[in-house]
């Protein structure tokens, strides 16, 4: 199992590589994923993350349930410690909360099979998702008398209606790409075959817009939707005044008054 990634143009697509066991997660995957994707948010000359599973038949299904055994140590001493000091005693689910790496980029789900448990608290926490029409999703966990450890049914709460993700979380049942589109759990549904040049596509839209500006609407939308009004305005107002000497900012309206395309550096 390992992840694959590389860049095409101004995107950077990351792929789980384990399509004999459905894109299913360990603690050596995770660390990779984690390493890539800090790898990118670096690189100046990517502007957008796309995330997906290697095959057609899962983007993700959860954790590798032969690889994934409980710790030989507590699980008190292991919260205590670093993830990748408890990765090392076999703990991975502090490994897929995502939040610690402050990623700016978008990240861009392209769902291409089942999506399941661990998988479905991946794609929560990319900043869209798009699917193949084969693709489900699922929060199983207590279906094996578990919960979701990594804040699942939380995103799952603050993506789509409370009825609709309450159902999701209680039943454990699967929904197709269709009734996840309905909810407004994905954006797009494509045909299995366009499924990555459907999402290339947003994502070479989004590249085009000044970088600065995509990674503060990120930054933004993370960290102040929950605020009172008076205060996210506040934040708001900062991260304009933050741009609004930027060249790129500068460029975006001196191209505006010339009719043309504008040039963005990510300055």
């Amino acid at each position: 199992m390992s992840i694959n990634h590389w860049v095409k143009g101004e995107v950077a697509i990351l792929e789980i590589n384990d399509p004999d066991a459905m894109n299913t997660l360990t603690p050596d995957c995770l660390l990779q994923l984690r390493s890539a994707l800090i790898s990118h948010q670096d690189n100046p000359e990517v502007r957008v993350i796309i995330l997906t599973g290697a095959g057609r038949k899962a983007f993700c299904s959860g954790a590798n349930l032969k690889k994934t055994f409980p710790p030989e140590r507590g699980f008190a001493r292991n919260l205590l410690i670093s993830r990748e000091a408890e990765a090392a005693d076999g703990g991975y689910t502090r490994l897929l909360d995502l939040s610690d790496l402050q990623i700016w980029k978008p990240i861009i789900a392209a769902v291409n099979g089942y999506c399941l448990g661990g998988g479905l608290e991946l794609a929560l926490q990319c900043d869209l998702r798009v699917a193949s029409s084969t693709a489900t999703f699922a929060l199983p966990e207590v279906k094996v008398a578990s919960v979701p450890a990594v804040g699942g049914v939380q995103a799952l709460l603050r993506a789509i209606p409370a009825a609709h993700a309450m159902k999701l979380a209680l039943t454990g049942d699967r929904i197709s790409a269709a009734d996840a589109l309905n909810v407004g759990l994905i954006s797009d549904v494509y045909e299995p075959e366009a499924l990555m040049d459907g999402a290339l596509e947003i994502a070479e839209r989004i590249s085009r817009n000044g970088p600065l500006a995509v990674q503060m609407v990120k930054k933004l939308a993370v960290e102040t939707a929950h605020l009172a009004p008076a205060d996210y305005i506040a934040q708001s107002n900062t991260a304009w005044g933050l741009l609004r000497d930027s060249t790129d900012r500068i460029e975006g309206r001196t191209a505006f008054g010339e009719k043309r395309k504008p040039h963005y550096t990510g300055n």
